[in-house]
């Protein structure tokens, strides 16, 4: 709790500094962590590059870029749901389950929006 009234307490560069350190715990953690963010990243880091060669445009490729990075969002969010979930209910029960599975569930929409994105993108009109 004294760190976040730390951060609270900071302005200008000093808080965005903060914030960028964070940002980056934030990114080692789950990339430590989290399995599922390892082989995300490495989906972006294959399907970025290729988005530069197979998209048309600037808006081609914007969107099959953004689509690739709301993956790792919200597989970052849905980590960060699961940690709170696990120390605030480490028992079972039907609450922490829901949000559990809601969160995986908006992980799989992500990726569902990526390949929709990447399709219309790719799959000439007709």
């Amino acid at each position: 709790m004294s760190e976040y009234k730390e951060f609270k307490g900071k302005q200008g560069l000093v808080r965005l500094f903060n914030a960028l350190g964070y940002s980056r715990d934030g990114l080692c953690a789950a990339w430590k962590n989290e399995a599922a963010f390892r082989e995300e990243t490495l989906l972006a880091a294959v399907t970025i590059p290729l988005a530069f060669v197979l998209g048309q445009t600037g808006v081609d490729r914007a969107l099959m870029i953004g689509s690739i990075l709301l993956i790792l969002i919200v597989e970052i969010l849905n980590s960060g749901l699961e940690a709170v979930v696990d120390k605030a209910s480490p028992e079972k029960h039907e609450l922490a389950k829901r949000a559990k599975d809601m969160g995986s569930a908006a992980v799989l929409l992500s990726l569902v929006n990526a390949a929709v994105v990447w399709a219309c993108v790719l799959w000439p009109a007709g």
